[in-house]
């Protein structure tokens, strides 16, 4: 029953299928004479000798039409399949950083290519049309591509010619943030394309400054922004319409038109110029008599040398970076792509000041005749009391020398350290006796000063890890008897601090020192030694905590960035705010202490620099390293000096340096070095 149905099935469809082909075979047999497709007759007959061959209108119509067609459906699919690409070319997106002294002025650049970029509103207008009438004045009412030129450009490849030029200011950025500079018709169509696609997804404007921010102007620039400056050493908002109409001669081959190449550079960007001006008039964009107003070119500036990062800018441009690291979220890879603007807190002046000072002492040392002045480091940081770094000293060069002596945590603080134990006292009092109340000190306290004493815990002498009472000793063994605390700290006597930073407790007077500026990463290990400077804080951070001290117990963090800014726009970046860490009669006390320490202490020298100056010195116990600390006024700076073997970066000791004595304690490099700079003007 089924294969009989299945049969049924199979007939009447191959019937119905039947009928319709007869009914289309009837229908093309009664067609076929005026539907039939006839081959064109070619050589043509009726026809003798060449005309033969020569074809009709009709059949040269047709073949035109037929390749029109074709190309036409060529540039559709090619069109069709041509995408703007996902990402810019790397130098289209990567700009440097530009790092400013504090008062405004470029002081270095970072980065492989040198281009900021900038809002369009930004660029005056004048400026812009002055690109648009050399370039493209059609530019704001054109489809991103100009026909004419293409053809030109086509024209110019099919006879052997280059394809450049015949380009619109869209197919420029194109080229520039898309595509290569090769010039080849392949290029040139691809080109094409994505003008047109961005031209209808963009607008003018976005366009227009995608472009002034892309270009090539020379002098190893890009962007008006950074080609303003090179030229004219100004910021693109503040150039008028012939400068700009100058930046846009530029555009046509920056190495054709820079008059410092030559004189004929020099006469043919006078002639462009002046035929961009023209121009100007022209569509409209200047008027005649602003136009005669302008007949004098303007020069631009000599080239300017480039500002890198040798001499002591490496060293400032490594702490700004890594403040700006610190105190945003901004990342390493983003940072690295440029555009960022870093104002820093450094201060020319300052600088200037505190390089010419270690230099004239650097000028003492003969490394060739003394083993002792090899190896010589020095680090120096200048820090108000408001927290601003304005000058510090890194070493001989950066590019020699890349480790930063000013940032350095390897030089312990010696002497220089009293200061903190003073503090922690005079606040926090002291505990001699365990589980009783803490006994307040004063400035008048009297301690032990004499050599040798024994070292005394509330519970009895301390004993070392050698299983022996520990004693203090004095700076050449003196012994000064029964002194005031404040007469202490001003002579840098050791055995009577080195007690009082056991009474007040190590832990407080830690605590002091990073209320005050130290980080706790530098204060090392709490033994009874700590007190007599075994920390290795950075000269940065012993500016900032003897500046806490000149400001009456107002800490307020070192920073060296005041403002950030990316393409005009500001970043935030975190500034510290300043903090009463120590009560206001403390931190006099301690600046008492220290101006005694100017005018009849160890600092005697620093007299020099004035009747307020205050600062205290510092010598390790193993004549390792040499210290000056100290202030006038708002400004502090502190002088670090070590000899590190640079094998196994290792203290070497001071002994003999700069010609002195053996056995002499310390250096007088340090305050010699504050001297000079304090006092220079």
């Amino acid at each position: 029953m089924i294969e009989r149905r299945k049969g049924a099935h199979a007939r009447a469809t191959a019937s119905a299928a039947g009928g319709r082909w007869s009914v289309l075979g009837r229908w093309w047999a009664a067609n076929r004479r005026r539907l039939r497709l006839r081959r064109p007759a070619y050589p043509r007959p009726g026809r003798t000798g060449f005309r033969r061959w020569v074809p009709s209108w009709r059949q040269s119509l047709g073949l035109a039409g037929s390749c029109s067609g074709v190309l036409v459906c060529l540039l559709a699919i090619m069109y069709a399949r041509t995408e703007i690409p996902a990402d810019l070319n790397a130098f289209a997106t990567q700009q440097d950083n530009v790092y400013y002294w504090a008062d405004g002025t470029e002081m270095a650049r970072t980065g492989d290519i040198n281009r900021q970029d900038m809002p369009l509103d930004t660029v005056p207008e004048p400026v812009r049309w002055a690109a648009l009438a050399a370039e493209n004045e059609t530019f704001y009412s054109d489809s991103g591509i100009s026909p004419s030129g293409m053809v030109r450009a086509v024209t110019r490849m099919v006879t052997g010619g280059s394809t450049q030029g015949g380009s619109t200011i869209t197919q420029q950025y194109v080229k520039n943030a898309y595509l290569n500079q090769d010039q080849t018709f392949t290029r040139k169509l691809s080109e094409m394309f994505i003008a047109i696609k961005l031209d209808n997804k963009m607008t003018k404007d976005e366009i227009l400054e995608r472009y002034l921010n892309t270009s090539w102007y020379g002098r190893g620039t890009y962007g008006v922004q950074r080609a303003a400056h090179a030229y004219y050493g100004k910021d693109a908002a503040q150039l008028n319409v012939s400068e700009g109409a100058f930046l846009a001669s530029l555009l046509k081959g920056a190495a054709l038109y820079d008059p410092a190449l030559g004189a004929e550079h020099r006469e043919r960007a006078v002639e462009r110029w002046n035929w961009v001006l023209d121009r100007m008039v022209a569509i409209g964009k200047l008027s005649a008599e602003e136009r005669a107003g302008y007949t004098r070119f303007p020069e631009p500036q000599a080239p300017p040398k480039p500002a890198g990062l040798t001499g002591q800018n490496g060293y400032l441009v490594e702490t700004a970076r890594a403040y700006v690291g610190a105190h945003t979220d901004i990342s390493e890879k983003d940072f690295a792509l440029g555009g960022y603007q870093v104002h820093t807190t450094f201060e020319k002046p300052r600088m200037a000041a505190l390089s010419q000072a270690v230099g004239a002492v650097r000028t003492k040392l003969d490394p060739g005749a003394r083993t002792a002045d090899r190896d010589v480091r020095i680090g120096a940081a200048s820090v108000t009391t408001d927290g601003r770094i304005v000058a510090l000293y890194g070493g001989p060069d950066y590019l020699r020398q890349g480790f930063n002596d000013a940032n350095s945590t390897v030089v312990p603080a010696g002497s220089a350290f009293a200061p903190f134990v003073y503090a922690a006292a005079l606040r926090d009092g002291v505990e001699r006796e365990r589980g009783k109340p803490r006994t307040p000190v004063t400035p008048a306290t009297v301690y032990d000063g004499d050599n040798k004493i024994t070292l005394r815990t509330p519970e009895g002498p301390y004993w070392d890890r050698a299983g022996k009472i520990a004693k203090a000793e004095n700076d050449g063994g003196k012994s000064w008897g029964r002194i005031p605390l404040k007469s202490a700290v001003a002579q840098s006597v050791n055995s009577a601090v080195m007690q009082l930073g056991t009474d007040v407790g190590l832990e407080r007077v830690g605590k002091v020192g990073v209320q005050t500026g130290l980080l706790e990463s530098s204060l090392g290990e709490k033994l009874p030694s700590f007190a007599l400077g075994t920390a290795t804080p950075s000269a940065i951070r012993m500016a900032d905590a003897y500046a806490t001290f000149a400001g009456r117990g107002k800490h307020t963090e070192p920073y060296s960035v005041g403002k950030l800014m990316r393409n005009g726009s500001n970043v935030p970046v975190g500034k510290p705010a300043a903090q009463q860490v120590l009560p206001g009669e403390v931190a006099d006390a301690v600046d008492d202490a220290l101006r005694e320490a100017v005018r009849r202490g160890t600092a005697t020298a620093a007299k020099a620099a004035g009747p307020d100056a205050a600062g205290k010195t510092g010598t390790e116990q193993d004549n390792k390293s040499a210290w000056f600390v100290g202030y006038r006024g708002t400004l502090s700076t502190a002088v670090s000096l070590a000899r590190i073997d640079p094998k196994s970066q290792e203290l070497l000791p001071l002994d003999g340096i700069g010609g002195r004595a053996k056995g002499a304690a310390g250096s007088p490099y340090p305050i010699d070095i504050w001297t000079r700079y304090m006092t220079a003007r």
